[in-house]
């Protein structure tokens, strides 16, 4: 499975150890930045995750900044992209069961590198039960067609 991954300054310590935990996990993971804590906009990395994800170069993304909130917005922002902000494994686990997120974020203020593993270990593995889910999702999909 091939992950894209993002984040600014304030998720920087957080992405950093994630990368390096899917990668020892077998993971490819593609790192749209930042690359360091110097200070940057959010907004110009979740977005590049979050557009690898959609064009279908990668399978999921995982996208942190300080509360999670602001890349999440971002990657909402992106056609085909159903982002959830988890602070904890169970909403990882029912984000994917019922809405098919393919984007993940987390707020590297809520979220430590143990509970971090946890939560992604959960969205990764966890897979989309469709039925009654899938008519909300076509709902969610109608909607972003129309570009209200």
């Amino acid at each position: 499975m091939k992950i894209s991954m993002a984040c600014d300054h304030g998720g920087y310590l957080l992405k950093k150890h994630i990368k390096q935990y899917l990668t020892n996990k077998g993971y490819q993971v593609v790192d749209f930045g930042t690359y360091d804590t110097q200070s940057c906009d959010y907004p110009d990395f979740a977005a590049k995750a979050s557009q690898a994800v959609s064009s279908g170069e990668c399978d999921k993304g995982v996208v942190v900044c300080t509360t999670g909130i602001g890349v999440s917005i971002v990657a909402n922002k992106v056609k085909g992209v159903r982002c959830a902000l988890c602070l904890n494994a169970d909403m990882a686990e029912m984000t994917r069961r019922h809405n098919n997120a393919n984007v993940l974020a987390m707020g590297a203020k809520y979220v430590d590198n143990a509970l971090a593993q946890s939560i992604v270990d959960k969205f990764l593995s966890t897979e989309f039960e469709g039925g009654r889910h899938q008519r909300r999702l076509d709902k969610i999909t109608a909607l972003e067609k129309a570009e209200l």
